[in-house]
């Protein structure tokens, strides 16, 4: 028996309804045009039985079943149902499920720009936050020796513990760096740099 591929998916299929019948009032949705809600309104010409929209300073009209004209295969008007909204959302955001915000805070003229999770951007600051507090420990422990505030075997030992403690966190910042240099490299400041 030959090797079969099953997929599954774990995204809900939104269905567009779409009722035979539209009349003057009712809010619909034109997915062709946008994602906004649009009114329709009843045509100013008496004898047609034509409805209109207004998008854009121009009139378009649609027939009653929501094409724009008898030899469109699908209608191109659809009810502002919540349903039909996601539907379209769908339509012009893609899957939903994976929806990314991306926070802009580059300046006008940067030529290059780098895309990285919140997560590792919160790594990184945790991680700077960390060693930096350890930095102002050492300072105040130098201070005291300094002024002679701790007896001398105290001192011997904080200076062992702080040993440790800065090639501790000379090497996790160094791996830091390290990761930090390899996506730089990638742009022109890291060409810059190598030259």
């Amino acid at each position: 028996m030959p090797n079969s591929i099953r997929t599954t998916s774990n995204t809900q299929t939104a269905t567009i309804s779409t009722p035979s019948a539209f009349k003057a009032g009712d809010s619909v949705l034109w997915a062709a045009v946008s994602n906004q809600s649009y009114k329709l309104q009843s045509s100013k010409d008496k004898h047609s039985k034509r409805l209109v929209i207004h998008h854009a300073n121009i009139e378009y009209s649609f027939n009653t079943d929501g094409r724009s004209s008898p030899e469109d295969a699908l209608p191109s008007l659809f009810h502002d149902t919540l349903a039909n909204r996601q539907a379209i959302a769908t339509l012009y955001s893609g899957n939903q499920t994976n929806h990314r915000t991306v926070i802009d805070i580059t300046e006008a003229d940067d030529t290059e720009v780098i895309l990285m999770s919140a997560f590792e951007l919160s790594d990184i600051a945790c991680d700077l936050e960390s060693a930096a507090v350890v930095i102002s420990d050492i300072g105040k422990l130098l201070a005291l020796i300094h002024y002679e505030k701790i007896e001398t075997h105290v001192a011997i030992s904080m200076a062992r513990l702080t040993h440790d403690t800065t090639e501790t966190w000379h090497e996790l910042l160094q791996s830091q760096l390290g990761s930090i240099k390899k996506t730089l490299a990638m742009t022109r400041y890291g060409k810059e740099g190598s030259q």
